[in-house]
């Protein structure tokens, strides 16, 4: 059922790719150069409705048997039409907002919450009524996460997969089947988009496609993690999702002490650094892979070491984050404590 599941999605996403991008350029739903973007011409955007369509597909032909499903998909299908108008017509950050939030509390009054979280070396915190906004907010960060960092061929759709892969699988090890289908079937509707999206890409995802995979992840994420761990921590999910949550969080306070909206857009996001240090297109999209790779390996030691040994991985992500941020410049240039501290000059 699983290798089923992941292979009819990744066929018709295939398939349906190539539609959807004839779709786009005749009603000029395209992404039009600009001193912010990296690509040099026009390209056709709305590539998500390929990755929503191909799932849906697969979810009629499969049919995974969970209470929730309906209102994953109603609460999907909002994210996704959002994310076509604002593909076809643009809308503003609050109208875009305003749409996150419907679909997170779509998800949220369905039952389906963050309940708790377990303190390292401490006692299980329960949320209770503060797990309703602390779960729309997971949601909603998690949408505009995978937004922000799609700024390449294929590294938001590559972000993703790697993503998926982390939770089906564990979803399969835990023995919530449903969560891992549901995730394999996103994941072949994925990777048969990133065919056509890698660099160089023949269609963009647009927001149709970031706000669709950020939902479905940090909605699988508390299906299948929330509910399956008897000892959870809120870590494991951000950990898997590190890259993306990284770049989010140190792009709003880089913008905070810019004192710029944090709804302003700027061309210094993790991608945007790398390449800024002279790697190519290419590299930096595999070198943000690799580092996904790092995250998703790193919550699978957490989740199955020792509370020491989980320790341990915490602190070495830490200094990964903070070397990360200091060799790009993510916050700035001139922060960059424990490379001076080492003796490393800025060539800037």
């Amino acid at each position: 059922m699983e290798y089923l599941s992941i292979i009819t999605c990744f066929l018709f996403s295939i398939s349906i790719t190539p539609i959807v991008k004839k779709v786009a350029l005749k009603i000029n739903a395209v992404d039009v150069p600009e001193q912010r973007k990296v690509h040099d011409k026009i390209m056709p955007r709305l590539g998500g409705l390929a990755i929503y369509t191909s799932f849906v597909i697969g979810l009629l032909f499969l049919s995974p048997d969970s209470q929730y499903l309906l209102t994953i998909i109603t609460g999907a299908t909002v994210i996704m039409l959002v994310g076509v108008l604002d593909d076809v017509i643009g809308l503003s950050a609050s109208m875009k907002l305003s749409g996150h939030i419907v679909a997170a509390l779509i998800v949220v009054l369905s039952g389906l919450q963050i309940e708790f979280i377990t303190i390292p070396f401490g006692p299980k915190v329960d949320f209770e009524i503060w797990g309703i906004p602390i779960t729309i907010l997971w949601i909603v960060g998690v949408t505009n996460a995978i937004n922000l960092i799609d700024g390449l061929d294929g590294l938001a759709a590559g972000i993703a997969a790697i993503a998926l892969i982390t939770i089906s699988g564990m979803a399969l090890f835990m023995g919530n089947v449903v969560v891992a289908i549901l995730g394999l079937m996103l994941l072949g509707s994925t990777l048969g988009f990133l065919i056509y999206n890698f660099y160089p890409a023949k269609i963009f995802l647009g927001d149709t496609g970031s706000y669709f995979l950020g939902f479905m992840i940090s909605v699988l994420s508390i299906l299948g993690l929330y509910k399956n761990v008897t000892v959870f921590s809120l870590i494991v999910p951000i950990i898997i999702l590190g890259v993306p949550i990284v770049d989010t969080f140190f792009a709003i306070v880089r913008r905070f002490i810019q004192g710029k909206p944090l709804h302003s857009p700027d061309k210094a996001h993790l991608h945007h650094s790398l390449i800024k240090l002279g790697f190519t297109h290419r590299q930096t999209v595999l070198i943000l892979y690799t580092m996904s790779g790092i995250f998703s390996l790193a919550a699978i030691v957490f989740t199955r070491g020792t509370m020491w040994g989980s320790t341990i991985v915490m602190i070495l992500l830490a200094i990964l984050i903070e070397l990360t941020v200091e060799i790009t410049g993510l916050v700035s240039h001139n922060y960059r404590p424990v490379l001076n501290l080492i003796g490393i000059k800025n060539k800037q």
